[in-house]
């Protein structure tokens, strides 16, 4: 990924914003109803990964819907997974509202939901040890970072919350949307206030600069990007903790976030292009075949990771595999020809898997 030049940073995202507005126009509310659980539950999973912690998506999208009102299953839900999707739905509906300690220690208490091993939840580190990032063994630690000591963090943090609200639109020295949200996840990071968090909580203060900037909320793929380049990211970070010089670190996210934007918009163009085929074949499945396509829409625009349905699909042991039979053939036969011939986007070709099938 190439980095965009600082000086771009203000109006990258405006102009990927009116792509998305103009293409979001195009969904029914059910679509876009699934645009917004897709988007939360995918940051709140990614942004958790990038940490190491692997959560239940479906655990995490269960509990969206309920906060967001939306019909959801019952299913058991961990404190983890039910904390991260908290704190996902209350960025989404405080976007516009000041950063403030309270908002930080309830969003520090939702993402620790849980944690019985932490000392300080829901409020700043207090520890007299050093705040370190260590790699390496315990005999031989590499000190990649070392925050400030505990007693200075309130004091930092007031300077930092009220940076964030001097910067912001109306303020006094308001910045450009994407030098903000950059600026503002270096600085949270370099405090690094709380015990445990940071990083996830970091994250969610740049999506809330983010949509303020654009005046709504952003659900952009800004974690899930960091995702994959998430060795980058922490070097990146690393480095910039070590000097004042941050401009290779802003025009490292600002081409992220102008990434993470452009993921959104091909979730957004894939919705529109499943529905369209969903019309066509209306009436040509039986259920059993409704569901199975349903299953392989829920991969979303990358579609199967492998590329084929057999990979992807668990079975029975001692089951074998074997092509799918006429019927089967003939409907996923269809359903690639109507999408390459209506010139929908090749992420809905690739859901379609060839080759060997298990039924």
């Amino acid at each position: 990924m190439g980095p965009s030049p600082p000086g771009g940073c203000g109006e990258a995202i405006p102009g990927e914003r009116s792509v998305f507005v103009g293409t979001v126009r195009h969904l029914g509310t059910e679509e876009r109803d699934q645009l917004t659980i897709e988007a939360m539950s995918t940051e709140a999973v990614t942004t958790s990964e990038i940490e190491g912690e692997i959560l239940d998506r479906a655990s995490v999208q269960s509990s969206i819907r309920k906060q967001l009102g939306l019909a959801a299953a019952e299913r058991r839900v961990r404190p983890a997974e039910r904390g991260i999707a908290e704190m996902t739905v209350d960025l989404y509906r405080s976007f516009a509202e000041p950063l403030s300690e309270e908002m930080l220690f309830r969003w520090h208490r939702m993402v620790m939901s849980g944690r019985r091993d932490l000392k300080d939840v829901g409020r700043y580190r207090t520890g007299a040890e050093p705040m370190q990032v260590v790699s390496r063994a315990m005999y031989e630690p590499k000190v990649h970072f070392e925050a400030p000591p505990s007693s200075r963090v309130p004091s930092e943090m007031t300077r930092f919350i009220t940076w964030f609200g001097r910067t912001g639109p109306g303020g006094e020295e308001p910045l450009p949307a994407l030098t903000r949200a950059g600026i503002a996840h270096l600085y949270f990071e370099c405090i690094h206030p709380f015990e445990d968090g940071n990083g996830r909580i970091g994250r969610a203060i740049s999506e809330k600069a983010l949509a303020q900037s654009l005046g709504q909320p952003t659900l952009t793929a800004l974690a899930a990007t960091i995702l994959v380049r998430r060795k980058n990211y922490y070097e990146v970070l690393e480095a910039s903790n070590k000097q004042n010089e941050i401009t290779y670190w802003l025009m490292w996210f600002a081409g992220v976030a102008i990434e993470a934007q452009r993921r959104t918009i091909a979730m957004v163009e894939f919705l529109i292009d499943k529905q369209k085929l969903l019309d066509r074949l209306k009436g040509q499945l039986n259920e059993r075949q409704e569901k199975a396509l349903l299953r392989m829409f829920r991969e979303g625009p990358e579609g199967f990771r492998g590329g084929s349905l057999p990979e992807n699909t668990a079975r029975s042991p001692g089951r074998h595999r074997r092509r799918p039979h006429g019927t089967w053939r003939i409907w996923l036969t269809k359903a690639r020809c109507f999408a390459r011939e209506n010139g929908v986007t090749r992420a809905i070709v690739s859901v379609f898997p060839s080759g060997q099938y298990r039924t």
